[in-house]
């Protein structure tokens, strides 16, 4: 199975102005997630059906609209932990060790779009000197710039991502 083909079958989702945090954490997980604080109910419908995506929501009334009640999740708790494991749950969705290596930290935290390798040589200057200077490897999000690492950032949100999936 291809990269392209695993994250093509992972399910894809529109996350309402109520889980933002949500939002992050999945794409944390590698999951495509859209999520806007701006948009409304409207416009989260329409591009849930547009696009097939599984809505993520906060509001029951939301989930009951014939339109998009077969393809949207109401959030129950509060809680993020709870949050990630109802929609792994719900969508039936396993992570699969081998599968999860390819997908985690695939996408930008900010704006949802693809990572892609960036050559060492063509960040300097972007990123802090001692940055620079230990790491090796780097991604860059093709939309909005945003350059990533593995630092101890990135080890930190591993291990609060491992607590949150515990289970």
């Amino acid at each position: 199975m291809t990269e392209a083909s695993s994250q093509a079958e992972s399910p894809r989702f529109i996350a309402d102005v109520m889980l933002g945090s949500l939002a992050r954490w999945l794409r944390v997980l590698g999951f495509d997630t859209l999520y806007d604080n701006r948009i409304d109910d409207e416009e989260l419908v329409r591009l849930a059906l547009r696009d097939r995506r599984i809505a993520l929501t906060r509001d029951r009334r939301l989930t009951e609209r014939r339109a998009i009640s077969n393809q949207a999740i109401l959030i129950r708790s509060d809680a993020l932990r709870e949050q990630l494991q109802q929609v792994l749950e719900r969508t039936h969705f396993r992570l699969d060790p081998a599968r999860a290596g390819v997908l985690l930290l695939s996408r930008c935290i900010e704006c949802n779009s693809p990572l892609a390798p960036i050559e060492r040589a063509s960040v300097e200057g972007q990123v802090p000197s001692y940055v620079f200077s230990t790491q090796v490897e780097f991604k860059k999000c093709g939309s909005c710039g945003r350059i990533y690492w593995g630092g101890t950032h990135r080890d930190r949100m591993l291990e609060k991502l491992a607590r949150l999936l515990e289970g």
